[in-house]
């Protein structure tokens, strides 16, 4: 009957809150929507404090300090630490346990989410964060103004490396080039699911971030549009993937709507370029935007041809974690076969697409990047084909 299934359900769901001892005599059930793992290794704690390197002057800013295990030796090294904490509990908690060591003149508690809540001035950055929103975080981490001196961050293992992979590793992605754009990152250690409790399903790695000062002086949005396109297929060829139609379309629709707003303001062939202060924080939402473009398209429920260019990206950008395994072996030995089907073009595609097209291969060509492949580009590589690119006329925002 219902009734038995919901009296089954409700055993179930008080069977998987299970409290755990935290320390110092605190109990808690703790809630998954937080991704709650309390780190308990006194070991890893301390070297994790160690390897931060804190000073008396500095002011620490804590993410996710739970019950206060870290934040303890934070409070005894540093001049003041700033904590973040979403759980009223945790909060209530944390700040007892400091008021009770005698560091309540040195801790102060932000009780919100740490992705909305405005960043207060900060040396040092030290978080165990909740592994869902560690792309967020570290971005809006790198937005912030002004500069901090480093960021000693706990991650999941498979984003940790990530974060740190060099061109040629497999492991090498959009998000190692973004992050490594902006600031130096240095694995500093792994941590085993054992030392949390609850224990997470996977193993966690510490990463060491120091944003670089003064920040690269270019669009950020449009680096991220150009990435976003590179890495779409990262083991083939630039000149296989800006042949593609999706591509080419994309970018002369781009060239076109440039065209016409600088005849508009007075046929100034040379668009201004934009001074960004470190506004990282925009390449967060650029996935946000193609999705509400895609989904919510305009006039009266036709699509248009950038919404459709947009849509296919999207598609092809979805299955590439899917096909990555593949791609170390696949596309080196039909490279030559992928280059041949990405030229085809559509017959009744218009000649000036056909002359668009034509010009993006020649800009390669001059720049000799035609035959490189993102997965093995250094950063200077990426900076230079934008460089291009934008010289001539072509945009990826």
């Amino acid at each position: 009957s219902f009734e038995d299934l919901l009296a089954r359900y409700k055993i179930t769901q008080q069977m998987e809150k299970k409290s755990y001892s935290c320390g110092e005599g605190f109990n808690f059930t703790f809630d998954k929507t937080f991704g709650q793992h309390i780190l308990k290794n006194p070991l890893v704690v301390k070297t994790l404090v160690e390897k931060t390197a804190i000073k008396s002057t500095d002011v620490i800013l804590e993410i996710g300090p739970g019950t206060g295990n870290l934040t303890q030796l934070l409070c005894e090294k540093a001049k003041k630490v700033i904590a973040i904490e979403i759980d009223p509990r945790m909060a209530a908690e944390v700040t007892k346990r400091m008021k009770k060591l005698g560091y309540g003149h040195k801790f102060e508690l932000i009780q919100g989410d740490a992705l909305k809540v405005q960043f207060p001035f900060f040396d040092v950055c030290v978080a165990n964060l909740p592994y869902q929103i560690s792309s967020p975080f570290t971005f809006k981490l790198l937005a912030h103004r002004p500069v901090f001196k480093c960021a000693v961050l706990m991650f999941q293992r498979e984003f940790a490396l990530r974060l740190v992979a060099k061109p040629g590793s497999s492991l090498y992605c959009r998000l190692s080039a973004n992050v490594q754009l902006l600031s130096k990152c240095d694995h500093l250690m792994k941590v085993s699911r054992n030392s949390f409790k609850p224990p997470p399903k996977v193993e966690s790695s510490v990463v060491r971030i120091e944003p670089k000062y003064p920040p690269p002086k270019i669009n950020f949005v449009e680096w991220d549009g150009l990435l976003r396109i590179c890495f779409m297929r990262k083991n083939k060829t630039l000149g296989a993937i800006f042949r593609q139609r999706t591509i080419v379309r994309m970018l002369f629709e781009n060239f076109q709507i440039l065209q016409s707003v600088s005849h508009a303001d007075g046929a100034k062939e040379e668009t201004k370029e934009e001074e960004i202060e470190a506004d990282f924080s925009r390449m967060m939402e650029v996935d946000d935007e193609i999705a509400k473009a895609v989904k919510e398209p305009k006039g009266s429920g036709k699509k248009s041809r950038k919404q459709k260019c947009l849509e296919r990206l999207q598609k092809i950008e979805d299955k590439e974690q899917e096909m990555d395994a593949d791609e170390d072996g696949k596309d080196e030995d039909d490279e030559g076969e992928d280059d041949e089907k990405d030229e085809d073009m559509d017959e009744n595609e218009p000649a000036k697409v056909k002359e668009f097209k034509q010009k993006i291969v020649e800009i390669l060509e001059e720049s000799n990047l035609i035959l490189k492949r993102s997965a093995k580009m250094e950063l200077t590589d990426f900076l230079l084909l934008l460089s291009v690119f934008n010289k001539n006329g072509i945009h990826f925002k």
